[in-house]
């Protein structure tokens, strides 16, 4: 139980810093579809304006020089699969402990039933007259397997929550930079 404890606080402080990681690294989905509206209306130089005006996020910040090298004459494609990498592993940098904690919860809850369980028959064998103390380690199993269910739920709630918001980012930069790589291939029809 104890343990559990400590993977409920784990589970709690690993959120809490996930979601400001978030807060501070995604740009946003206005900022996407305000950019994304600029460049399908042919408007680069307001996309440019609204970038520099609203330079929040790794995906306004890559854009940011991608825009820098492309208005250089560089090659952007290589550019934007790195950074877009890079900024990806930061997204689910710590994601992989939750994927765990779903896995070893109800384990460690079903490790408290089963000591709950033997605890009982232990007593019941030494004495048959306390049924209070029987009923003590069937009630002490039960609370330990739903306390690792209750761990694993929350873990998976929340590892839920985080690969969504991961997957709406991917999906906002794939869109941006496609529609930034579209304006290179004009650039170099020209």
């Amino acid at each position: 139980m104890y343990l559990l404890l400590l993977i409920s606080i784990f589970i709690v402080s690993l959120g809490i810093e996930r979601y400001l990681y978030f807060r501070s690294a995604d740009s946003g989905r206005f900022f996407t579809q305000h950019f994304t509206t600029l460049m399908e209306q042919g408007n680069f130089n307001q996309a440019i304006t609204w970038i520099n005006n609203n330079s929040k996020g790794n995906l306004a910040h890559i854009l940011l020089h991608a825009i820098n090298k492309l208005d250089a004459g560089q090659t952007i494609t290589a550019f934007l699969e790195t950074q877009t990498n890079i900024a990806i592993a930061q997204f689910r940098k710590r994601l992989y402990y939750l994927n765990v904690v779903i896995t070893i919860a109800p384990l460690l809850g079903l490790l408290g039933t089963i000591s709950g369980m033997i605890k009982s028959f232990s007593i019941f064998n030494l004495n048959a007259e306390q049924p209070a103390a029987i009923t003590g380690g069937v009630g002490e199993a039960l609370i330990a397997t739903a306390m690792g269910l209750c761990v694993a739920v929350t873990a998976l709630l929340v590892h839920a929550y985080f690969i969504q918001r991961l997957d709406i980012i991917i999906t906002d930069m794939e869109y941006c930079f496609s529609l930034l790589e579209e304006e290179q291939e004009r650039r170099n029809t020209l």
